[in-house]
């Protein structure tokens, strides 16, 4: 029987191409309610929980709108972005499904559980994803920390040390490094992650469309 049991897929950047997105989005917001936008505030909340990053723009950036109306607003807008047009990466549904007909599968995202479930239902996804999903929002901590990845694994039912993980960001390699697992990093090429990070990933691919069970296995 295969070592691994279980794969956890992160969402944004490895199914949909939604970093830019979310940049976007927050960047737009912070110009006008008068905030300080600077080149690392992209990079500084990358797989922060929706807490963590509301609470940088307003800490941070300075609007000076309480964290939570910050958050409820981005999440509007990026709502009415995915339901115009959902960013889906070329190949991840695919790569989804060859997967989810070997091993259980589950989503650790830093996104809002409201966009989790949006993009899963739109992208037809939601059934291989039935078991577990988990928004960063729910547990303790936001990546880098493994409590997403961690929480993925128990609602699966399976130990982090037998599950694999498919990422993007260096956050995001970090957290499922940190929780145990075998990492399968896809590199976001506009955010590529640093070289002692993506050193953590225990196999590197060009794309999502190139993800195959053989690269799931030890």
């Amino acid at each position: 029987m295969s070592r691994i049991e279980g794969v956890v897929f992160d969402l944004d950047g490895v199914i949909v191409d939604s970093e830019h997105v979310w940049d976007e989005v927050r960047q737009r917001l912070a110009e006008e309610r008068g905030g300080r936008w600077h080149d690392d505030a992209s990079r500084d909340m990358m797989g922060m929980s929706s807490l963590e990053w509301s609470r940088y723009m307003h800490d941070v950036i300075g609007l000076s709108e309480p964290p939570e109306e910050i958050n409820a607003e981005v999440v509007r807008r990026l709502v009415d972005v995915y339901r115009e047009e959902l960013p889906l990466l070329d190949g991840a549904v695919e790569a989804v499904e060859a997967l989810g007909k070997r091993w259980p599968l589950a989503l650790a995202s830093s996104s809002n559980r409201e966009l989790i479930d949006l993009v899963l239902r739109e992208s037809g996804l939601d059934r291989w994803f039935a078991t577990a999903t988990v928004s960063s929002e729910e547990v303790a901590r936001g990546k880098p920390a493994p409590d997403v990845y961690l929480e993925a694994a128990r609602r699966l039912g399976v130990d982090a040390r037998r599950c694999a993980a498919v990422e993007d960001s260096e956050n995001g390699i970090r957290s499922a490094k940190a929780a145990g697992m075998r990492v399968v990093a896809i590199p976001n090429p506009q955010y590529p992650p640093a070289d002692d990070a993506l050193a953590l990933a225990d196999v590197v691919l060009p794309d999502v469309a190139a993800l195959t069970p053989a690269d799931v296995e030890p």
